[in-house]
């Protein structure tokens, strides 16, 4: 049976900044959380879909970024994309708890 849990929604959300301690800790703690969870908690598969794209459009745009520095053009993006992987999971994770569901803006829809 699912439950709604928001407290649960919003810890999948700041898993993201895992990213800051080892490399695709963003992408693999909300994975693994989904995965754990996916048949008891209500909305989690809709917000980790969300997670999850946002994850990867994000390492392509720092891809990209990190190549177009080498030629000095992306490094200022390289410093925004670092600002928006902190400050969107954690209005994502504000928004869940608060039981609303957060679009993640410039995100690429790979996950339907």
């Amino acid at each position: 049976m699912l439950r709604e849990d928001n407290q649960f929604l919003m810890f999948t959300h700041l898993g993201q900044l895992a990213h800051f301690v080892f490399p695709f800790g963003g992408l693999l703690v909300p994975v693994l959380l989904w995965q754990i969870k996916k048949d008891e908690i209500l909305h989690l598969e809709e917000h980790a879909k969300e997670i999850v794209n946002f994850q990867i459009s994000f390492t392509i745009y720092a891809i990209v970024s990190g190549i177009l520095a080498i030629f000095f053009i992306g490094l200022g993006f390289l410093i925004i994309i670092g600002l928006i992987t902190v400050i969107f999971p954690v209005l994502g994770a504000v928004k869940a708890a608060n039981g609303e569901f957060y679009k993640y803006p410039l995100t690429i829809d790979f996950l339907k």
